[in-house]
This record gives structure tokens, sequence and C-alpha cells, in this order.
């Protein structure tokens, strides 16, 4: 059967590799039957500060409430983005403050423990950036993938997470970039079954 996907796409700029990847990723998904709703954060108008923490509740922006409905509607869902300084766009930083919130995507019962609120999805990550996937794997220990899948998809009860890298994309020859969009369509057609 196939599945419900969400994509969010963290690049702000609509023109990008990332955004070419997101749209190989929903041919891949349509061409196997699956749905898909995309998110791309540099369309959104939201503040992306976290003023209060989670002190004083700070009512979502409409584009903001739509993008969390996608969410929980979504069994899987499909984050790309570019490596910044070792971590996601500030933007997509500011998506993650003031989306994945308590009582929204995580809460704690009377006694304390966490409840996972998204918990039987899964995701990928899908990750562009100007180093060899290998430096970033071994040298800077996949720190993005560590950040979001543990530090925030696991903790919300997203468990199975799969990441993918494309690396030295600075260099890339059209040829490589061709490649790079039909494997991503490949892993999205595999995915939604």
């Amino acid at each position: 059967m196939a599945k419900k996907i969400l994509i969010i796409n963290g690049h702000p700029d609509k023109n990008s590799l990332n955004h070419a990847i997101g749209s190989s990723y929903a041919k891949g998904v349509n061409k196997s039957g699956g749905s898909v709703e995309v998110v791309n954060i540099g369309e959104l108008k939201f503040n992306t500060n976290l003023e209060y923490g989670y002190k004083k509740e700070i009512e979502l922006e409409e584009c903001l409430s739509n993008a969390l409905a996608k969410i929980k509607d979504a069994e899987h869902i499909v984050f790309i983005f570019p490596l910044w300084w070792g971590s996601y766009p500030a933007i997509m930083k500011g998506f993650i403050d003031r989306v994945f919130l308590p009582k929204i995507t995580f809460d704690h019962n009377s006694s304390g423990k966490r409840v996972e609120l998204l918990k039987g999805k899964s995701a990928r990550i899908i990750i562009t950036m100007e180093q060899p996937a290998w430096y970033y794997k071994f040298i800077c220990r996949s720190c993005a993938t560590v950040q979001l899948k543990h530090i925030t998809l696991n903790f919300c009860g997203i468990k199975n997470v799969k990441a993918t890298y494309f690396g030295s994309i600075g260099s890339a020859k059209e040829e490589r970039l061709k490649k790079i969009l039909k494997t991503t369509e490949s892993i999205a057609r595999k995915e939604a079954h």
C-alpha cells in the first residue's frame, strides 16, 4: 500500500539543487502511486524565534499550522537541506523550534515519562554538502544527522530514520547532478511502498 509522504525542504532558495532533489523525490513517489505533499520552508512567512522558549505558548502562524497538520498526517517525512556550518540552514532550525513543540509533537505523562506524539512514522534525511560525504560521516561525525535524527525526530517518536548524503556538490559536473536526481527518484519509489 502506498504511503502518505511529506517532503520538508530546508533550502531557502527555490532554484537550488535541494529543490530539484525534492522534485525528483516527489516524481518517484507519484510514479509509485503514493501521495506526496511538500513544505518549502523558504516560502513560509513566520517568526523563526521561539522568543519565550517553552515558558509561554506562541500562537502558530497559519503556514506553520498547515505544515504541522501535514506532519501529523504523513506516514513518512523527508527532510532535504544543505549542510551549512555543520548543520541545517537557520530558517529550518527556526521551523523546527516553532513546530516541534511540547504537547504537539511530544509530551510528558503525570509521572514525567516522555510521550512520543509522532510515533509510528518513518523519515529520510537527504543532505547536500560541499565536502566529501566520507569527511562528513567520519570527521564531522554526521553532526546534522545526529541532531535531527536523535535529538528531534527520535525524541518525538520517529524511529525509522535513514540518511542519504550527496557530497562535493560544488564541483559536481552535470552528469553527476543528473545521477543524484535519478538516485533520489529511485529512493522515493522504494519508500513510497
